[in-house]
């Protein structure tokens, strides 16, 4: 039985929302953030911080720290001290710092697309080059599985070619990629001595019977040339809150972050810090439950558009809450403005995830089942 109702609906519209506010007229399943509310630990620990009512300026939590490296040890047998995690004020901010702090200049950055948009302008943001390599999808009983294309990424690599950005778990994709994977990046990322911005945001959210691998748990060498970004945000449903963080066990990376920083990134949300403290130690039972719910979701979503779009083919994500979905096969010139236009369903456009993403979008799973069928019902009737 459950102890957690992931069925209730709450009212998002007129609450300074930007998935519920951005498109007025459509029911959204666009942007990543979940229709749930955050589990009870949190509320009742910001409601404890509020009530102090005095918000002045905020020392680092130390035991957050010590919580997220306990986690670590805990969940994947990654050994880190308190002293190599960066606090950062989201994701992308430590994607666009790490950007910055990496090489100079005109040097390029690696990423594979189709990915998460950031990974695209964070390079271009602080002046370095876009080097860009495909991944390889390749389809399976009629849904889409991803691969990495090892080849097409050794030829992005150029001369001034500094970085890799890695997604893992992968979005828009949902992979979850196994240690011979991992394996082959580091050993590629070792020949041609670049530095890996390991985004790891969706570690928690493993659907299916795999595991969560991070980078930089591979070996010493491999974390001494890793940056980990992760985040309580997606996982816990508090990305406004404003935090994430930065693992850094090399102590010269860690110093060129921090110097990429600052003065331009701003301290952490303080009610951010709170809420991760009581993510990281008092909410796994309400993770254990939204697992399940997020994976009776996807296998909702991937038979019902086999059996009634069969003209889209959707990926099966290990991992995430995020579905992406080939509509070349249904003839839509663009099937973002033709879900908006015609069913009033709100979805990511994939063009906005960089070479390979033409022609798809990314569907929201982080929603009610009855929000999620609402959606799909629509859609199909669009399709005719």
């Amino acid at each position: 039985m459950s102890s957690y109702n992931f069925d209730q609906v709450v009212n998002r519209r007129g609450t300074d929302s930007a998935k519920w506010g951005y498109f007025p007229e459509a029911l959204p399943l666009w942007v990543a953030d979940m229709d749930f509310r955050s589990p009870q630990p949190i509320l009742d620990a910001l409601t404890e911080r509020v009530e102090e009512g005095v918000f002045g300026y905020a020392l680092e939590l130390p035991e957050l720290k010590e919580a997220i490296a306990a986690r670590l040890a805990n969940r994947y047998d990654w050994q880190v001290t308190p002293e190599e995690i960066v606090f950062l004020p989201g994701l992308v901010s430590g994607l666009n710092a790490v950007s910055r702090a990496i090489g100079a200049p005109g040097d390029g950055i690696l990423v594979n697309t189709p990915v998460y948009p950031p990974f695209l302008t964070a390079p271009e943001n602080q002046g370095r080059e876009l080097h860009a390599a495909e991944q390889r999808a390749e389809e399976e009983g009629g849904t889409l599985r991803y691969t990495i294309d090892f080849d097409a990424l050794e030829t992005a690599i150029r001369p001034n070619t500094r970085m890799f950005i890695l997604c893992n778990p992968h979005n828009p994709t949902g992979r979850a990629y196994i240690r011979e994977e991992l394996e082959r990046l580091a050993d590629m990322a070792a020949r041609h001595d670049l530095i890996v911005c390991s985004d790891e945001i969706h570690c928690e959210l493993i659907l299916d019977d795999v595991k969560h691998i991070p980078l930089a748990s591979l070996g010493p060498d491999v974390a001494a040339r890793t940056i980990t970004l992760i985040a309580p945000s997606k996982t816990f449903n508090v990305p406004g809150l404003g935090l994430s963080a930065a693992i850094v066990p090399n102590a010269e990376l860690r110093k060129q972050l921090e110097q990429g920083m600052a003065g331009i990134v701003p301290h952490c949300n303080l009610l951010g810090m709170h809420a991760a403290l009581a993510a990281y130690t008092q909410c796994d039972d309400w993770l254990a439950e939204l697992l399940a719910y997020l994976r009776a979701n996807r296998d909702y979503a991937v038979d019902y558009i086999a059996r009634h779009m069969p003209n889209l083919r959707t990926t099966v994500p290990e991992a995430t809450y995020l579905l992406w979905i080939d509509c070349r096969g249904a003839g839509l010139e663009n099937p973002q403005q033709f879900f908006l236009e015609e069913a009033g369903v709100a979805l990511n456009d994939g063009t906005a995830f960089g070479q390979g993403g033409e022609g798809f979008v990314r569907l929201n799973l982080g929603c009610t089942r009855a929000t999620l069928k609402e959606a799909l019902d629509k859609m199909t009737a669009a399709l005719g």
